[in-house]
């Protein structure tokens, strides 16, 4: 596999940003991602900052593949809500003007589907408007949501996304996660072709019940890497792959090795 389709998260490497950008360099990739919410100090998120940040990254031939602003609560939860969705305008904004087309979120929990004779979920109905709304905000904006498939079963986001404008909002597969919530990464791949933005290659063991696993080591987990990333050539999937280290004592360690052990893919 091609070193230039992979990027890693700057704050895994540095708290400095101009550090980290260094040593996504040394590492031989062209790609970082970016918290806005506690990876990227305030003061950068002015124009000025920002403009900063899209010189020191000029000056190591990167590019931002994705950015990543993690809300506590989803977009169903009625409790401060607007506020939410106002942080994740803001956020669309941001990622626009750092030159990333993404931000990565959840969507937190998706209610189940309205039976045929019963009452359409006030939540459901919440969630499909405020994601409706975001979605055509970033369609203003340029940038798109991206919400995660693995916290959210594929099953409920092929329905969640049937429910939107198209393509107005995009999943992010965490294969990771999706072992730890019981799913086989293999088959989320391709029941979500066609609206997969942003990849994260992460490996988990299973737990006794979903959701009790645990992240591991790439390579050394139930995550069948080979298969997901042919499964996501087959279904035309030409993005960024995402690393994220386990260990945060020994990140830049880590993900040497899983750079290194994708390019023998």
């Amino acid at each position: 596999m091609e070193t230039s389709r992979l990027s890693v998260p700057a704050i895994a490497l540095a708290r400095d940003l101009r550090t980290a950008f260094r040593k996504a360099r040394e590492l031989g990739l062209t790609g970082v991602e970016l918290d806005l919410r506690s990876g990227v100090p305030a003061e950068h998120l002015s124009q000025s900052g920002i403009r900063q940040i899209r010189t020191w990254l000029a000056d190591e031939g990167l590019v931002v593949a994705a950015t990543a602003f993690p809300t506590r609560g989803g977009y169903a939860d009625a409790e401060r809500l607007e506020g939410r969705i106002a942080a994740t305008k803001s956020a669309l904004e941001v990622a626009h003007a750092i030159g990333a087309g993404i931000v990565l979120n959840h969507v937190g929990d998706i209610p189940p589907p309205t039976p045929a004779e019963g009452p359409v979920d006030p939540r459901w109905r919440l969630l499909v408007d405020v994601l409706g709304d975001l979605a055509v905000w970033g369609d203003r904006v340029g940038a798109t949501l991206c919400v995660e498939a693995g916290r959210s079963s594929p099953e409920d986001l092929v329905r969640l996304l049937a429910a939107l404008p198209e393509g107005g909002i995009a999943c992010h597969v965490v294969t990771g996660s999706l072992v730890v919530h019981g799913h086989d990464p293999v088959a989320a791949v391709e029941m979500l072709a066609g609206h997969i933005g942003h990849v994260h290659a992460t490996d988990a063991i299973r737990g006794a019940f979903k959701g009790r696993g645990r992240a591991v080591i790439l390579g050394t987990g139930e995550v069948d890497l080979p298969s997901v990333l042919a499964t996501l050539e087959e279904r035309g999937y030409r993005g960024w792959i995402g690393l994220e280290p386990v260990d945060g004592f020994q990140a830049e360690a880590e993900l040497t090795a899983a750079v290194t052990s994708l390019q023998a893919l």
